[in-house]
């Protein structure tokens, strides 16, 4: 599961969408969910996530999450990120 540049490939989804209700989880419209991407490692989906969630910041509603596929992938691996 090695990259190229010998770093280990730690799978992240960034994904986002409009909440029912600020402050929870349940989203909106599920056909709407914007699917930003699948990043090799956590800096390149943090900066994907920070920029969505930066240019959404004037609906309240709006939420981006980052999800560690590595570790659904792989739940038994003790590598963080």
């Amino acid at each position: 599961m090695a990259v190229e540049d010998g770093k280990k490939q730690l799978l992240h989804l960034v994904f986002g969408g409009e909440l029912k209700k600020l402050g929870g989880t349940e989203f909106r419209d599920l056909d709407a969910l914007d699917i930003v991407g699948i990043y090799p490692d956590y800096q390149t989906a943090h900066a994907a996530w920070k920029a969505k969630a930066q240019a959404s910041v004037d609906n309240a509603h709006m939420r981006y999450f980052v999800v560690h596929l590595h570790r659904l992938l792989d739940p038994e691996s003790k590598v963080g990120g």
